[in-house]
């Protein structure tokens, strides 16, 4: 199938989404659907790469390769893919559990690297799979079934910690504004190496507090004439307390890590096999 061929039809799945009525992980996924039709991605060479939770089914409600990993560990199953076959498409995708915590770890690395794909976090400050526990991102004083008489944990600012890692795009959504988030995931397809797409996604089932309302009272979109290339700039987005910023913070062209291994290729020599690469040092 050729890219002028392909429609949103092409990408959707037999299996249908089975997320609670209302979830807003519906709101992230058709506007998915609507970039990969952009951007002329191929079904047959994209995978995509979950974790746990609500978001780790993903993968099932798209006709692309896919692959529900383990708790966490999304991030580096994905970057491994990317490094093995680097000219396929590779997506991971993550709740705020599964990618910010015990997976948080994976992020500053992926980032650094500036490993060529597409991580989606889709928020919803709760472990929704597991029926409503306390998330990294849960705010103070936010009642859960591990946290009754209120959460006591300061939450995560991710979006700060995204900056700081220096990921080469970092964007922000809300599942409640499809078209904004089409056009923020077009652009991270086509930015060349590390993209950070985090997703207000509420949980209409377990999350009582943080709901469709709440982010709709909050968030405002950056201003057009933001500098994307101002990392310093794009950091005082992240740290408004009196508004949640949708849009692009941050974008900056530098080599990928597929790029820069091309060079040291090249500068380390072609060896046909390990003898001749010891023969070399000999």
């Amino acid at each position: 199938m050729s890219p002028t061929e392909l429609t949103v039809a092409s990408y959707k799945a037999d299996l249908k989404p089975i997320w609670c009525p209302g979830c807003g992980d519906y709101g992230a996924l058709n506007p998915f659907y609507q970039a990969l039709v952009e951007c002329g991605i191929e079904p047959k060479n994209t995978v995509i790469v979950s974790g746990i939770g609500c978001s780790g089914r993903f993968p099932y409600f798209c006709k692309t390769y896919g692959f529900h990993g383990v708790h966490g560990r999304a991030l580096p199953t994905a970057a491994g893919m990317k490094m093995a076959s680097p000219n396929l498409n590779i997506f991971a995708v993550g709740g705020d559990g599964d990618g910010l915590g015990i997976g948080g770890g994976h992020i500053p690395h992926v980032s650094r690297k500036n490993i060529d794909l597409t991580y989606i976090l889709l928020d919803n400050s709760i472990y929704g799979l597991t029926k409503g526990q306390s998330s990294p991102t849960s705010p103070l004083p936010m009642s859960s079934k591990t946290a009754p008489y209120g959460y006591v944990e300061e939450p995560l600012n991710p979006m700060a910690m995204y900056l700081a890692y220096n990921a080469s795009f970092v964007a922000r959504g809300f599942s409640g504004k499809p078209k904004q988030l089409k056009d923020l995931f077009t652009k991270a397809i086509r930015h060349k190496g590390f993209s950070m797409v985090h997703i207000f996604s509420p949980c209409v089932t377990f999350n009582k507090e943080v709901t469709f309302k709440t982010f709709n009272d909050l968030v405002k979109e950056i201003p057009p004439e933001h500098d994307t290339t101002n990392r310093l700039e794009a950091m005082r987005f992240a740290l408004d307390d009196k508004a949640l910023w949708t849009g692009i913070f941050y974008e900056v062209d530098r080599p990928s890590m597929q790029d820069r291994l091309v060079d040291l290729e090249q500068r380390a020599g072609h060896y046909r096999d390990l003898n001749e690469l010891f023969d070399h040092f000999r």
